[in-house]
C-alpha cells in the first residue's frame, strides 16, 4: 500500500516522517521545492506533481491550511478528482469545514474515490512522534479500511459520524482550547495578584475539576517558561476560531460566552499571526505573561 502526503508543512512533514519510520511506503508532494527536498532526508520519496502522486498512491493524506485549499486540490481543474483512478482513498487531516468536506466527498464519489475527514490535535510534535489524536468523519467501512494507517499516525482515533462530523468536532475542540487559554490566564493572574505561586495554583487546579489540556500541558510547557514555541501559530488558531464563528452564524446560534471569546481573539491584533498561539494569554495580562 503506497501512501501520499499532500502538504509538507510542519504537520504534513511530521506525519510523512512518522509513517516512513513505521516502514510505510510514503510519497510526498508540496508546491514548495524546498519542502520536497527537506522531506527526502526523512525516508519519504518526494514527487514534483500531484498527477505523479495520484498515479502512484493507493491512499492520499491531505494536510493543508484551509478548506479552500482542500477543495482546490480535490476538485480543481488539475485536482485529485480529475487525476486519480477509482479506488483511491483520500484522508483529509486539515481543520476544514463540514460543508466543504461533504461537497468534496460527494463529488469524488462519482469518480469512485472515497473520502474521510480526520482533523488532528497534537501539533507538529505530535505529528512527528505519532502521538496525535484524530476525530473522524466518514462511512464506517471506509474508516475501518484505513484504520491501521490512522493508528500509525496517531494514538487516538474517534469516529464521530458521517463525513463532516470530524470537522465539527475539531472546531468544537479548538474553540474550547481558545477559551481555556483565556480563562486559565485570568485565573493565574488572579492567583498571582493574590500572592500565590502560578505553578502551585495550576498544580491545585490540575488536581481538581477545573483542569483542562491547557492547564495541564500548555501552561507548563509553553507559557510559564516563556517558551511560546508550540509550532502552532496565532494565525492558524484565529482561522479555527473564525470557523467556529462561521458555524455558529450558519446555525443562527447566540452562544454568548463563545462569541465573547471569539471577539477577544479577533481583537488581539497586537499579537501577530506569526507568533505562537499561546501568546493570546498576553492579551489577558501583559504584565505577567
Amino acid at each position: 500500500m503506497k501512501v501520499g502526503i499532500v502538504g509538507l508543512g510542519n504537520m504534513g512533514a511530521g506525519m510523512a516522517s512518522t509513517l516512513a519510520k513505521k516502514k510505510r511506503d510514503v510519497y510526498g508532494f508540496d508546491s514548495s521545492k524546498s519542502a520536497r527536498e527537506a522531506i527526502s532526508h526523512k525516508g519519504v520519496k518526494p514527487v514534483s506533481t500531484l498527477k505523479e502522486l495520484t498515479s502512484i498512491c493507493d491512499i492520499i493524506v491531505l494536510s493543508l491550511p484551509k478548506a479552500e485549499h482542500v477543495e482546490a486540490v480535490c476538485l480543481g481543474e488539475n485536482g485529485i478528482g480529475k487525476l486519480a483512478s477509482p479506488g483511491l482513498i483520500v484522508i483529509d487531516t486539515t481543520t476544514s469545514e463540514a460543508d466543504v468536506s461533504r461537497k468534496v466527498a460527494s463529488s469524488l464519489r462519482t469518480s469512485g474515490i472515497k473520502f474521510i475527514d480526520a482533523p488532528v490535535s497534537g501539533g507538529p510534535l505530535g505529528a512527528a512522534s505519532g502521538t496525535m489524536s484524530m476525530v473522524i468523519g466518514g462511512e464506517k467501512d471506509v474508516v475501518e479500511s484505513v484504520l491501521s494507517l490512522l493508528q500509525d499516525m496517531s494514538v487516538t482515533q474517534v469516529h464521530i459520524g458521517d463525513v463532516g462530523a470530524g470537522n465539527i468536532a475539531k472546531i468544537a475542540n479548538n474553540l474550547l482550547c481558545a477559551a481555556h487559554l483565556i480563562t486559565n490566564a485570568e485565573v493565574v493572574s488572579l492567583a498571582v495578584k493574590a500572592g500565590v505561586d502560578p505553578e502551585k495554583v495550576l498544580e491545585g487546579i490540575n488536581a481538581g475539576s477545573g483542569r483542562s489540556g491547557v492547564s495541564q500541558v500548555n501552561f507548563p510547557k509553553w507559557i510559564l517558561n516563556n517558551g511560546y514555541d508550540s509550532g502552532f501559530s496565532m494565525g492558524l488558531m484565529r482561522k479555527d476560531v473564525g470557523l467556529a464563528k462561521k458555524l455558529a452564524d450558519d446555525l443562527n446560534l447566540s452562544l454568548p460566552l463563545s462569541r465573547q471569546i471569539i471577539q477577544m481573539w479577533q481583537q488581539s491584533q497586537d499579537i501577530t499571526d506569526q507568533e505562537d498561539f499561546n501568546a493570546i494569554v498576553k492579551a489577558s495580562d501583559p504584565t505577567l505573561f
